[in-house]
């Protein structure tokens, strides 16, 4: 796979000094989230560049294997079984590109925040655990931790108390809740500093969702 990734952007400011690289889920694309940058309400004086990569188009088996904008694919049996670990792996380093571009951008890694959704928060938080490099903080919104088993021997040092927020619908019927917590105990279990918030929502993101993003965004970025 092609380490080039189509990109939307959208800054808040002349000479953005941090950058958000927002992963959205399934079938979706890089619009997605979009429209979510003015609903945050940050403050006018922090310019952030925010990037919206598209994944790239596949089959997916749990969907007939219709193809569509996917980071991984999901097999029929479920979200835990027959994990896609090359196709994980694969848009990790899709992630990683970008993390690169920013940098000859003048934004290090240590003013870059990953955030995603669904597959996307998949692909973020298995790309930001194992970056060499210092990150922001890592937002991981209704989605559950991949390849747990690899992580005590993958994860990277850099990152060992990189800020993470999770949050999650208690009514997810696409990624049941339980999933998300099973993957917050995990992270706790390695020493991750895991802030985890919960709504009365579906696999969706709540307007009292979106402060506690905007809050954390300028926590690590302001």
């Amino acid at each position: 796979m092609s380490t080039h990734v189509p990109a939307l952007e959208l800054q808040t400011g002349d000479a953005p000094h941090g950058t958000v690289i927002w992963l959205h889920g399934l079938g979706a694309d890089g619009w997605d989230f979009l429209p979510v940058v003015h609903e945050l309400g940050l403050p006018e004086d922090l310019a952030l560049r925010f990037v919206f990569p598209h994944a790239p188009r596949q089959p997916v088996a749990i969907n007939n294997g219709m193809v569509m904008r996917a980071w991984y694919d999901i097999a029929l049996d479920g979200l835990e079984r027959r994990t896609d670990e090359r196709g994980i792996r694969s848009s990790a380093a899709l992630v990683d590109a970008l993390i690169a571009r920013e940098a000859t951008r003048g934004i290090p890694p240590k003013r870059v925040v990953l955030a995603g959704f669904s597959q996307g928060g998949v692909i973020v938080q298995h790309c930001g655990l194992r970056q060499r490099e210092s990150l922001a903080g890592i937002l991981a919104l209704s989605t559950y931790l991949a390849l747990p088993g690899t992580l005590a021997t993958e994860a990277s040092p850099a990152n060992s108390a990189t800020p993470i927020l999770m949050a999650h619908g208690t009514q997810d019927n696409v990624i049941p809740i339980a999933m998300a917590e099973r993957s917050r105990q995990t992270l706790q279990e390695h020493g991750y500093p895991v802030e985890w918030h919960s709504y009365p929502m579906a696999h969706s993101v709540a307007h009292e969702e979106l402060r506690a993003i905007s809050a954390f965004i300028q926590r690590c970025l302001g």
